[in-house]
Formats: C-alpha cells, sequence, structure tokens
C-alpha cells in the first residue's frame, strides 16, 4: 500500500466528520486545531484496541471502524462531555486498502452519531490494532466523576446489560462482516452506544458516573474506592438482556452502558433507566445481602 493514497482515501471515506464546529484545521496538516467554547473545559481519553483483543481481527472492517468509535466515546459520556473531536492511530499490516477505507466508513458512522469530527491521526505498518483519542468538552467545572457518589444515593444503570459478553462467549463474531449481519448479542458488540447525550442531561444532578467498559460489579467498585462508599445491590433489578445471564451482566463487559448514583429520580432519558441498588456505608459489594468479589475484564490478569 502506498501510505498516503491511503490516507487520501481514508480521509474520502470520513467525509464529513473530517470537520467541524470546534475545528479550525482538520486532517491534512502536522496536527489539527480545536476550538474550546467559552466556558467549557476540554475532556479526553484515550483506548488503543488490539486485533482478537478487542475485537476479531476476520470481522468486518465497517463493524470494527463503528465499535471503536462507540467504546473510546464512551468515555466521554461517562463525564458528561460532548461536541469534540477523534484522533486515530491505525496499525495496518499490509492488506487491501479498500479495508481501511471500509474502516473509516464505519468511523465515519459512529461518530456522526456522537455529533464527534475525526480531525487527523497516524498511520504505521504492524500487526492491527486501532488507537482512538477522544475529546470532548463539558461545562468548566462540572464534570461528572466517579468520586461523588453519596450514602442512601440509588444506583442506576442504562439499558440491558450482558448482551455483548454472551456474544463473545456464543463465539460466533468473526463471522460478521456487515450490520445485516448482526442479531441482538453481536449488536451489543459491534453496535454499543456511546451515551453521549444521556451523560449531558445527568450533569448537575448524578452525583458520580462510570461507563461500565469490564462488568458492572468491577466498574461499580471503582465508584466506590474514589466516593469512599459500599453498595447493596439487588438481582432482580439488573437488567440482564435476552440471551444473557445474570453472571455476564455483573462481570462481562462491554456494555458501554453508563452507572450512575442519585439522590432522586433520574431525569427521562432517551434510554430505559434501571435502579439497581443503592449507597451505603460499608465498603464493598453485596448482591441480596452476600458480598461479591468485584469481579470483571483486566488486562495482564492471568
Amino acid at each position: 500500500m502506498n501510505e498516503f493514497l491511503l490516507i487520501d482515501q481514508i480521509v474520502a471515506a470520513l467525509g464529513e466528520v473530517a470537520s467541524g464546529a470546534c475545528v479550525r484545521i482538520g486532517p491534512g496538516d502536522d496536527a489539527a486545531v480545536s476550538i474550546t467554547p467559552p466556558g467549557m473545559e476540554l475532556v479526553s481519553s484515550i483506548d488503543a484496541l488490539v486485533a482478537d483483543v478487542h475485537f476479531p481481527a476476520e470481522a468486518g472492517p465497517a463493524l470494527i471502524g463503528y465499535r471503536a468509535i462507540m467504546v473510546s466515546a464512551s468515555d466521554l459520556a461517562a463525564m458528561g462531555a460532548a461536541g469534540g473531536f477523534i484522533l486515530v492511530a491505525l496499525n495496518l499490516p499490509e492488506g487491501n486498502p479498500d479495508w481501511a477505507a471500509e474502516l473509516a466508513r464505519g468511523m465515519a458512522e459512529a461518530a456522526a452519531e456522537l455529533g464527534l469530527s475525526v480531525v487527523g491521526g497516524n498511520i504505521a505498518a504492524g500487526p492491527l490494532a486501532i488507537t482512538v483519542s477522544v475529546h470532548g468538552f463539558a461545562p468548566a467545572g462540572q464534570a461528572l466523576t466517579r468520586a461523588g457518589a453519596r450514602i442512601g444515593d440509588d444506583v442506576f444503570v442504562t439499558g440491558r446489560l450482558g448482551g455483548a459478553a454472551a456474544a463473545v462467549a456464543r463465539g460466533d463474531l468473526a463471522s460478521c462482516q456487515l450490520p445485516g449481519d448482526l442479531d441482538l448479542l453481536s449488536r451489543h458488540y459491534f453496535h454499543p452506544r456511546a451515551r453521549i447525550r444521556e451523560g449531558v442531561q445527568l450533569l448537575g444532578l448524578a452525583s458520580s458516573a462510570i461507563d461500565l467498559s469490564d462488568g458492572l460489579l468491577q466498574d461499580l467498585s471503582h465508584i466506590g474506592e474514589r466516593s469512599g462508599v459500599g453498595f447493596d445491590l439487588e438481582s432482580p433489578s439488573i437488567p440482564v438482556e435476552t440471551g444473557a445471564t445474570l453472571a455476564q451482566a455483573l462481570s462481562g463487559g462491554d456494555d458501554y452502558e453508563l452507572c450512575f448514583t442519585m439522590a432522586t429520580a433520574p431525569p427521562s432519558l432517551d434510554v430505559a433507566v434501571h435502579r439497581v441498588g443503592q449507597v451505603v456505608s460499608k465498603p464493598g459489594i453485596r448482591l441480596d445481602g452476600k458480598p461479591v468479589t468485584p469481579s470483571g475484564y483486566q488486562h495482564f490478569a492471568s
């Protein structure tokens, strides 16, 4: 592949999402230049997605691209940030440039749905990997964090949990090539939804928030550690997706829904919200009164 022709092909595939209201200079220069709106703070995160660890290398490239953007932007949703931009670094083995263009088209679809711009990145030859750096804006001093849960708050989650973990356990994700190939479970995996709009709606209302990337128990434990609290959960209230198990909903990961705490009932959001428990003073997490280990996905685990 010719590197510079490939870059041109990828930028063409990105289309309108290569520009945006906060973008002064997009792809094509040594660096992008963005504009921070008055009264806003920049919220940034970065994720490295490795082939056959974070996605099946043989799956359709547009599905992989869509997933890469959504799972990375989920970190912005957890902090109530929106309306920003994305940088993408690709490690690509020698191969078909059309594959990279399809990857970019999947990324463009996801970015457009979230109102984000893809403003630049980098390409290198090597084992397939995708690094996505996301940047959004939140009102100064108001970004949601993990460190605000208060005793007596209720614990809520958006959507339904365990679907992506059930799809991974089923073991047929590499065969998915197009959106039409996706059933309920594989759609949870390849087409998760970063809850950007919902995160913004929770600003000033939720006391803490996190996105569910590594499993409800493990991610909720991070709120507990940062806030100095514990949690009592109720298994009948956990919104388990059809075809998934309670264990997959609790510890499977890859849901990318929001988990948040509030002292009152949450506002009406664009997705179903479920109360799953309460914030308590006793450290740790209990399910139906019994202590549970906050297990979930971890890199470098044996």
